[in-house]
């Protein structure tokens, strides 16, 4: 008994789902729904700047690190060695080793006009010496800290962006919503065509919102790895530097 009515749903006239375009529905938006638009849309430009110039930032410091990192094992000279520094402005790597180069040419300096004064068999207290590697060391910390926060720079804004703009496509999808019902009960009018359009127009602000979200959780998290890489190799070359620097010159 079944069967026959098969026929009858293949044959049924007309498209049973209908395309959705977003650009009327965002065009028919008002009021408090047409406010949140506003900003969902730039929430979603503003990610698309940030991504593609973190791209750019972190793949430039990437880069000019490797460079350096090769120069730097290559080199016999630090003066040489802090010439490449001065040219690779982006990698901070370098500028950990032009911190530390300062700080140990200004201990050395130091020392030279300590033997001036005092004859140049003035000994070097091992309490001295530990204090002048203690500046250099702190040099080098100072400036991984500082170019750890130019890497992170405009990163804690896909964060918020990724926790907060749900939450604002939510308030513009309630308040959507609740429009809608009281226009309804204002009119009197409750089938589904008069239903389904407010609704749709409130939804997209959802929608909207997780198009900006998501992309800025999957980018937050994506450059959260690559300066988590560079962050190790950072701590790798103030070791190294240090070894390096105690070796010769403490």
């Amino acid at each position: 008994m079944i069967a026959p009515q098969f026929p009858a749903l293949l044959a049924a006239p007309g498209p049973l789902l209908a395309d959705v375009d977003l650009v009327p529905l965002l065009m028919a938006s008002k009021g408090i729904v047409l406010f949140v638009v506003i900003i969902l849309l730039l929430l979603v430009a503003l990610c698309v700047f940030v991504v593609f110039y973190k791209i750019v930032h972190i793949s430039q410091a990437q880069a000019q690190s490797i460079t350096f990192l090769d120069r730097f094992w290559e080199s016999k000279r630090l003066d040489e060695i802090y010439g490449v520094a001065e040219k690779l402005k982006r990698s901070p790597i370098a500028a950990m080793f032009r911190a530390g180069y300062v700080e140990l040419s200004k201990v050395k300096r130091s020392r030279d006009s300590q033997q001036q004064s005092y004859g140049m068999d003035a000994a070097v207290s091992m309490h001295d010496r530990a204090g002048d590697a203690d500046n250099v060391e702190r040099a080098l910390a100072r400036a991984r800290l500082s170019e750890n926060t130019k890497l992170e720079n405009l990163l804690p804004f896909l964060a918020t962006t990724g926790s907060a703009a749900p939450f604002i496509g939510l308030f513009g999808t309630v308040w959507g919503i609740m429009e809608a019902f009281l226009n309804i009960a204002a009119q009197g009018n409750a089938d589904l065509a008069s239903v389904s359009q407010p609704i749709a127009e409130a939804l997209v602000t959802t929608a909207l919102a997780l198009a900006s979200a998501v992309p800025a959780v999957v980018a937050y998290n994506y450059f959260q790895r690559r300066l988590k890489v560079l962050n190790a190799e950072m701590t790798n070359f103030s070791s190294d530097f240090m070894n390096i620097v105690k070796r010769h010159f403490f």
